[in-house]
């Protein structure tokens, strides 16, 4: 994994393409700590940080095929690399290298651009075609590795993160409103938006081509699922759990191929355990695994961690979070995440990267995919329960369907039938609705708009993040089983741009660590997509395929251990004797003013509340922790505009 950078388009003096690259690069440096190289052509450049993985004496970039006729600044891994150059070989392709950035060369002078069709990976790359003028910029299929562009004074820049494009001086750094609303909607911008007006993502699964100044944004992947068909007999149980496992444990194998150790991170939970155990069927040495443990004692996982750690035999280590921790590195969180957050998340996983790092690894296996790959969330549970209220809207069930979802707020809002009205208001009209599964999360996220100002309501007169969502719906959508609804909206919205993206590559390559998700190989995502939905979620028993794989790697108590959604502390984080010493001035009234954002009668009002007596509602937590980022975000890029090395935009 590493740092690309380039432009596409006429600078003039060549010093000038040199010094923009170097800003580029020195901008992100921290992606690829090992080495830094630059290409120019002829209104073209290339730039690249490296984290030295596979290859390790003879991977430099950017690197040219042996003919000279294409060059490549690329981030990320190609998993089947082993694979495909022995089929490139036996195609006549001569490889003077051991990495698997020269794979990507040959299969592009091979296949084109469809060369993406034929890579099992996480990747990101910038290829430039020197006869035929062309540059090519791809995404892998779920979006695990960033690319971002824009194009400013006829000049179009791209590179693995935003702060390397502000790097440029010639790209302004404006707040998108909607990307905002957006977060305060569905907890992340809708592609292709960012956070800042102008900036775009190229969408996972998409391939942008220019040539002769032409642009062409193509999909290549889309995630699918079958119509639905109430006739179709149910597959052999013992006959998918074979096929998943033999996936799964591909999957594994070869993600575990580098020229470097490779380590797991471990939550205790189903997916990392499995993951962790399928790796230990590989490696030849003790395998290090690495875990976040809370002090906070309803957030923590630590003695499940230990459990399996000991059952597998791995070697452990272990960061202990703190609600004064995540407070303290948030502003960093945020400085590498790039974009305002609702949860604080993300935090414990940059300690936990850190962790990585300090411990001499750059490379770790991680189960996140599995929820959203599996139907493993609450959020499908839900769903279901809800549509089965939408028709028995008298049922005495409905208290009890709930608390059998959520046991641990028993003591609180299940008791309320204002609360139980809320969650299960819907009628049989409402099944149609295409977002029906995430109507609860879109109104408990959205109530936090209170906190919007005037000035951001007037910015956004005419917007509907809603409604935006829904045009981007494939026409199929309809035709699918609810539950499968369900997963696309998880896998296309929320997985790329904030489980993989803030709680993954952001968090991870701060501290130069790649971080691999066999649960999103391709071929798993697929077989997956096909499955029944009862072999997914049968019955309030999710993952249940899953846990028939994990019966025969796993302890039983780990196996058939009810999912415990990662958590971390809100706005706990934040008040009290830990309280950071930025918080006063990043909610003073006049910074609140400053930025415009939001009411700052309300932040007052909200912040006096957390550091009197704490914040139990969601809404109050997801808009405190809100307001904070945003806050923290508008003085890190746009006030500050750190990024901008070569000056004012």
């Amino acid at each position: 994994m590493c740092g690309l950078a380039g432009y596409y388009g006429h600078l003039g003096e060549a010093s000038h393409g040199s010094a923009l690259l170097t800003a580029m690069t020195d901008a992100i440096a921290y992606r690829g700590p090992d080495d830094s190289g630059h290409w120019q052509g002829h209104g073209i450049g290339l730039g690249h940080r490296r984290l030295s993985i596979v290859g390790l004496a003879d991977g430099q970039q950017p690197m040219h095929s042996a003919d000279e006729r294409l060059v490549i600044s690329y981030n990320g891994e190609v998993f089947n690399h082993v694979e495909l150059r022995r089929d490139l070989e036996q195609r006549g392709h001569v490889f003077r290298s051991h990495s698997d950035t020269e794979v990507i060369l040959a299969l592009y002078a091979q296949y084109g651009t469809n060369c993406v069709d034929h890579i099992n990976g996480d990747f990101a790359f910038a290829l430039w075609d020197k006869p035929a003028q062309r540059l090519l910029l791809a995404r892998d299929r779920i979006g695990v590795r960033p690319l971002f562009y824009t194009e400013a004074k006829s000049i179009l820049f791209f590179a693995s993160e935003i702060k390397a494009l502000l790097a440029t001086g010639q790209v302004r750094a404006e707040l998108d409103p909607f990307a905002l609303d957006d977060t305060f909607t569905h907890w992340a911008p809708l592609p292709p938006r960012t956070m800042f007006r102008n900036i775009v993502e190229l969408p996972p699964g998409h391939r942008l081509v220019i040539d002769a100044g032409h642009q062409r944004l193509e999909r290549y992947w889309q995630l699918d699922f079958p119509d639905i068909d109430h006739s179709r007999a149910e597959p052999d149980i013992g006959h998918t759990t074979d096929e998943i496992l033999d996936l799964l444990d591909d999957a594994v194998r070869i993600r575990l191929r580098a020229d470097v150790p490779v380590g797991s991170y471990l939550s205790g939970g189903l997916d990392s355990s499995l993951t962790t155990a399928l790796a230990c069927r590989h490696v030849t040495q003790q395998l290090h695994t690495f875990s976040v443990a809370f002090t906070t004692p309803e957030f923590s996982e630590a003695k499940w961690q230990e459990q399996v750690a000991t059952a597998l035999g791995t070697r452990h280590s272990v960061v202990d979070c703190s609600p004064g921790d995540i407070g303290a590195m948030f502003p960093e969180v945020i400085a590498h995440t790039e974009t305002p957050i609702l949860r604080t998340a993300p935090a414990p996983l940059f300690a936990l990267s850190r962790l990585v790092s300090d411990n001499g690894l750059k490379v770790v296996l991680t189960g996140e995919g599995a929820d959203e790959v599996f139907g493993g969330y609450d959020i499908f549970k839900e769903a279901k329960v809800r549509r089965f209220a939408a028709r028995q809207p008298g049922s005495r069930f409905r208290p009890l369907l709930f608390k059998r979802l959520y046991p641990y707020m028993a003591a609180l809002q299940s008791q309320s039938p204002e609360y139980l009205a809320a969650f299960f208001g819907a009628d049989p009209e409402s099944l149609a609705d295409p977002l029906h599964s995430h109507r609860p999360r879109i109104k408990g996220t959205s109530a936090a708009k209170l906190v919007y100002s005037a000035e951001l309501k007037t910015a956004l007169a005419g917007y509907d993040s809603v409604d935006a969502m829904i045009a981007q719906l494939p026409q199929r959508f309809g035709r699918w089983h609810p539950l499968h609804q369900a997963q696309y909206l998880e896998t296309t919205f929320l997985l790329p741009r904030y489980i993989l993206s803030s709680q993954g590559d952001r968090v991870a390559m701060a501290h130069g660590v790649e971080a691999r998700f066999p649960f999103l190989d391709h071929r798993v995502v697929e077989r997956a997509a096909a499955l029944p939905p009862e072999f997914k979620l049968r019955g309030m028993t999710e993952k249940f395929i899953l846990r028939q794989v994990a019966a025969r790697l796993l302890p039983p108590s780990v196996a058939a251990r009810p999912k415990q959604p990662y958590r971390a502390p809100d706005s706990a984080s934040f008040v009290g004797p830990h309280q950071p010493a930025y918080l006063d001035t990043v909610l003073s009234t006049n910074a609140v003013e400053h930025a415009g954002l939001f009411n700052p009668k309300v932040v007052t009002g909200l912040l006096g509340k957390a550091q009197r007596s704490g914040l139990d509602s969601f809404r109050d937590n997801t808009a405190f922790v809100g307001v904070v980022s945003s806050q923290i975000w508008h003085r890190q890029f746009i006030e500050n505009a750190q990024y901008r090395a070569l000056g004012a935009a």
